[in-house]
């Protein structure tokens, strides 16, 4: 968490640097690219990433990591046939042109994907120094890339080059961690090996990976539909307001999301309570979110005007709504990890279907008779509601998993145990 903290710290310090030297149109693009890719993102993998931390046995461990990487390279290339048969298609929806955005979106996927598959791995080998590290590497040569390509001028793609490069630093520092294991990882990457795990975990693609896709189009529906009804600028104020938001949530969730997938899974092993744990962290977030929300609330758009310059006025108002959203979504990080380990894939995957309906519902409703701020300020209610009762559905889950298998386990946490 220190080290996240460190690049967290360091891209909030830069931020306002990045802000004088692009645009709300720039952030516009950037964050129909971070749509686009965000969804290809979250299926890249398949999400075999995610079941790294399951087996016991660290072969079969390695196996799925050679399962991700195979993923990673299919998806791939899967999205650059898409840019070689449909660039217009594709540009369309980034609101760009060439073929510039079109290398980096492939580009971008494949770097996702490895970055993904290796952070895993070092989760699974509590490498938490090098996953550490790898954060503040990543901001640190991402943000400075972004500021250099800002001062040549470069606009968009130069938002979108330099989250590129970062990654690229971060799973270069990260890979030290699979370099003793590398022998290992090439006699389990066989065909046969890989097709056994990939069908006993099939679940994480079937559902999680589903759920991920859904997740991403319900976070970048926003941009993209904000672009189509109140142009750029209002869609790149959105995108700059988020990006600010989810910095110090960055701060925490980043770390405790590896470290909390980890500490569950051991947990669950070795049959200790997980309802305890749930309850624990997520009460503790909620009394960390309770502070800055108030923050935003009253002063926003005062805050973002002064920080990051006068531009940037209707992003600190779209940021009051959000926080709403934000809030409850910080909070709801065990829910999201512990219904994975859990294996309720199917009740979330539902979830997250109902979710994107409700919020596609509010953006093109909003479009049509709301302005911008209220659409935004629909899109986030209509977030923080079904996340709040998600964080409570899974809760009730675990604990009457727990209960059914080991009736003793709340008692024991009651007792202090």
């Amino acid at each position: 968490m220190a080290g996240s903290g460190a690049a967290q710290a360091i891209s909030i310090a830069l931020v306002p640097v990045i802000s004088r030297l692009f645009t709300p149109s720039d952030f516009g693009v950037s964050g129909s690219f971070a749509a686009v890719s965000g969804v290809i993102a979250a299926a890249v993998t398949l999400e075999y990433s995610q079941a790294i931390m399951l087996p016991r046995e660290k072969t079969d461990a390695i196996g799925l990591l050679a399962v991700s990487l195979a993923s990673t390279g299919v998806v791939t290339l899967l999205t650059l046939t898409a840019c070689v048969l449909a660039p217009s298609l594709v540009n369309g929806l980034i609101k760009t042109q060439g073929a510039l955005v079109l290398v980096l979106l492939v580009s971008a996927t494949l770097i996702s994907g490895t970055n993904t598959a290796l952070q895993a791995w070092a989760v699974r080998a509590k490498a938490f120094r090098h996953t550490s590290a790898s954060q503040v590497v990543r901001s640190l040569s991402g943000k400075s890339a972004t500021i250099g390509f800002g001062l040549l001028g470069t606009g968009a793609p130069g938002l979108i080059a330099g989250e590129i490069l970062g990654n690229v630093a971060a799973s270069i520092n990260v890979l030290r961690v699979l370099l003793p294991d590398l022998g290992l990882l090439a006699r389990q990457a066989r065909r046969a090996s890989m097709v056994r795990l990939a069908k006993e975990y099939r679940d994480f693609p079937m559902y999680t990976a589903s759920q991920g896709v859904i997740n991403a189009l319900s976070s970048g529906l926003p941009v993209l539909l904000l672009t189509r009804f109140f142009g750029l600028p209002v869609a790149g104020s959105y995108a700059f307001a988020l990006s600010v938001l989810t910095f110090p949530m960055g701060l925490v969730l980043s770390a405790l999301r590896q470290v909390l997938f980890q500490k569950a899974s051991e947990s669950q092993h070795q049959g200790r309570s997980l309802s305890a744990l749930y309850v624990r962290v997520t009460a503790t977030l909620f009394a960390m979110a309770l502070l800055p929300t108030a923050v935003i609330l009253v002063w926003g758009p005062q805050l973002f005007s002064l920080v990051f310059g006068t531009r940037w006025y209707t992003a600190g108002e779209f940021s009051r709504s959000l926080m709403i959203w934000m809030a409850v979504v910080f909070c709801n990080l065990p829910a999201t990890l512990f219904g994975r380990i859990i294996r309720i894939q199917r009740f979330v995957f539902f979830y997250d279907l109902s979710l994107l309906a409700l919020r596609t519902a509010a953006l093109v409703l909003g479009g049509y008779f709301l302005s911008a701020s209220q659409t935004v300020m629909a899109y986030a209610v209509v977030g923080a509601a079904m996340n709040a009762y998600l964080i409570l559905a899974v809760g009730r889950a675990v604990m009457k998993k727990e209960l059914a298998m080991r009736p003793e386990g709340i008692l024991s946490y009651l007792a202090g145990d």
